[in-house]
């Protein structure tokens, strides 16, 4: 059966859910938690995501992301292989972590993502981990960065849902009003039914009638251009990623072909890689094929090998490098 297309676009909202296999406990533990969020920091610099809410549970996790760029995909596939590889890397396991594909709604960011970030934000409440006068202190979800907010990630925005929860400023005051109003919704029932919390992790969609409508005209349309071999999308990955290795090169004072005339373990070349594996979505095997690197392997020891020492003449050269983390 063929799967289902994952529907991208520019400034796109999604609500993402993964499962672990078998709905086996993958994040039990708080540090695989906090690797996982790790995981998630970086592919967050890679794709430029925006994440509205997130939460990680103990066989699963929910996110509200926003995708400036059309890059749900690729991230996604980030994320989750990379997660995967170094939670079985460490436990000395293989085989499948996640159970299937990941399950992604498009949400409406007028009349879904605020009802949707309160949905993943009560989420410990309906799984009776904690009461909601412990919520704010529970650190594996987003509602601790809207409490706490010189811990929040830079890629993590409480707007959506202080503004829904009433234009709640994002201030003290605003906070502490924002923990009132999820204590009031999550015992008013009839009130989850207005924001339809019940279809919060069901079909395709988060939104109005009128917003669904739009989105399956548009699906048909990326459908067909699909259909046709249109790989304007890869294209277009491909162009950021090699608009990168350009700019690398020029604050290096390099060219291309300096990339075939030097060797494969030039400090510089390394370095440049390892601007680009943390800013990109580029691959070891692009890497090692673009910048001349040798084996994909190769280029796995050469960047882990940077990171440990590197050099601080090329460091201060390329800015975007895993020293220079935002």
């Amino acid at each position: 059966m063929a799967r289902k297309l994952r529907m991208e676009s520019e400034g796109g909202i999604y609500h993402v859910i993964s499962r672990g296999n078998y709905r086996a406990d993958v994040f039990r533990l708080e540090k695989t938690k906090q690797a996982f969020l790790q995981c998630l920091d970086e592919a967050c610099s890679k794709t430029g995501w925006r994440v509205h809410a997130w939460c990680v549970m103990s066989n699963h996790y929910h996110l509200a992301l926003e995708t400036p760029a059309a890059n749900l995909v690729e991230g996604m596939r980030w994320l989750q292989g990379t997660f995967s590889v170094r939670f079985n890397r460490l436990r000395s396991e293989r085989g499948h972590l996640f159970q299937g594909r990941y399950k992604s709604l498009i949400v409406d960011p007028d009349g879904g993502l605020g009802p949707l970030c309160h949905y993943i934000h009560l989420n410990p409440i309906r799984a009776k981990i904690c009461p909601v006068a412990e919520l704010s202190e529970w650190r594996w979800s987003s509602l601790h960065g809207i409490m706490h907010p010189k811990l929040r990630q830079s890629w993590f925005s409480p707007e959506a849902a202080l503004n829904h929860a009433g234009g709640l400023t994002d201030t003290p005051k605003g906070r502490r009003k924002y923990l009132k109003y999820l204590d009031w919704l999550q015992e008013d029932q009839p009130a989850q039914k207005v924001l339809k919390f019940e279809t919060m992790c069901t079909g395709w969609a988060i939104g109005s009638v009128a917003f669904k409508k739009d989105l399956v005209t548009e699906h048909r349309e990326v459908a067909a251009a699909l259909q046709r071999g249109d790989r304007e999308n890869e294209d277009l990955r491909e162009a950021v990623r090699q608009d990168a290795l350009a700019a690398g090169l020029q604050r290096l004072g390099k060219n291309r072909a300096d990339l075939i005339r030097d060797g494969k373990s030039e400090p510089w070349k390394i370095a440049l890689a390892s601007a680009l594996k943390w800013r990109t979505t580029a691959t070891n095997r692009w890497l090692g094929e673009n910048l001349k690197l040798g084996a994909l392997h190769e280029v796995s020891r050469k960047i882990g090998r940077w990171k440990k020492q590197p050099d601080p003449a090329l460091d201060r050269k390329l800015p975007l490098t895993t020293k220079h983390k935002v």
